[in-house]
């Protein structure tokens, strides 16, 4: 982040628990300040992003708010949420988490480009501030990611699925195969491309991954055992050698996995939407969370207050075949006025 936001001409200050870090990441670039706490990073501070632990990240969070300055949005990238959401209802935090980065940590694989074409969930709370989060989702369009808002709730279910889930089945295939090989005396084997690539973030950080487990245990939990009832099918069919099931089960995973990789991939034309809203906390979240939960990404936005500052307008970008007519169909549900400009 040091490194996009300092490639955009943004003054970057930095601290950390182990001065050798930020030592290495002002080496880097990453810093142009080297803080000696947070109080000192965040002196003067626009956006504030906290990166630590999930665990660490309740108590971090309520430091760098009192730290901060009233006019500071100050975001974190955790992989889970819900806690976090229940630590704070400040109106200057919005919770963040970029799907980016590989089973690789430390300062020295930091790179500017990271965030290229990734998606950033954003997680802003009822009280969240429409003038903040505006700032922060224009700095991530700038690193290059894709702002999508969703509450914190739905944040922490889907990721059980599309992220944790991922890292349990590659420690157990990586544990398996090796007690196998262990009860066999065999040595151990040349593994294939297909076994390399599912156990890649096999044995990631325990420092990271110990606190996103325990942070998001029901979720994950409820995943492994839908996984569970979901392999014992599979084995069934095995067991019977009914051959039509699984050839029809493995055509439907093809099917699945080339939709949720158009889905990926899916870009297409703007369309400009001019929102009329109340001025009232809050109210830019709640347009942001209902097009996220719908589907419709937001390349960018602005906002502009009336002159009686009692209302306003949020001008939305969307992007996608159709998206224009969505966003449309569900701010409408909300009771809001939109206008879509060609």
């Amino acid at each position: 982040m040091g490194l996009a936001a300092r490639r955009e001409g943004c003054e970057v200050a930095g601290w950390d628990v182990d001065p050798r870090v930020l030592a290495d990441a002002a080496e880097r670039g990453a810093v142009g300040g080297v803080a000696g706490s947070v109080g000192d990073a965040l002196e003067g501070a626009a956006i504030a992003f906290l990166c630590a632990p999930v665990g660490a990240l309740p108590g971090l969070t309520v430091e760098a708010l009192a730290a901060a300055g009233p006019d500071c949005a100050v975001t974190d990238v955790g992989s889970t949420k819900r806690a976090l959401a229940a630590a704070t209802d400040d109106e200057r935090f919005v919770g963040g988490h970029p799907i980016a980065g590989s089973e690789s940590s430390g300062v020295e694989h930091a790179r500017a480009d990271l965030f290229q074409g990734a998606v950033w969930y954003l997680t802003p709370g009822e009280r969240s501030s429409g003038v903040l989060y505006e700032r922060l989702h224009g700095l991530l369009v700038a690193f290059g990611a894709l702002p999508i808002a969703i509450d914190a709730e739905t944040h922490d279910r889907l990721l059980a699925t599309v992220s944790h889930l991922p890292h349990v089945l590659a420690n157990v295939l990586v544990s398996q195969a090796a007690a196998d090989l262990t009860r066999e005396d065999e040595a151990l084997p040349r593994v294939g491309p297909s076994f390399r690539d599912t156990t890649r973030v096999a044995g990631a950080s325990s420092s990271v991954w110990t606190d996103i487990y325990l942070t998001n245990a029901v979720a994950i939990a409820e995943r492994i055992d839908d996984t569970v009832e979901r392999l014992r099918r599979v084995a069934s069919d095995l067991r019977s050698a009914d051959a039509g099931a699984i050839r029809e089960w493995n055509d439907a995973a093809g099917a699945d996995r080339q939709r949720l990789l158009e889905a990926d991939l899916a870009g297409g034309p703007v369309h400009e939407l001019r929102v009329s809203v109340p001025n009232r906390p809050g109210i830019v979240a709640q347009v942001a969370l209902a097009l996220g939960r719908g589907g419709v990404n937001i390349a960018d936005m602005a906002l502009a207050p009336a002159p009686d500052n009692r209302s306003g307008a949020i001008t939305l970008w969307v992007v996608g075949e159709g998206a224009g007519a969505r966003a449309t169909e569900l701010i409408g549900k909300l009771g809001f006025p939109v206008a879509e400009r060609s």
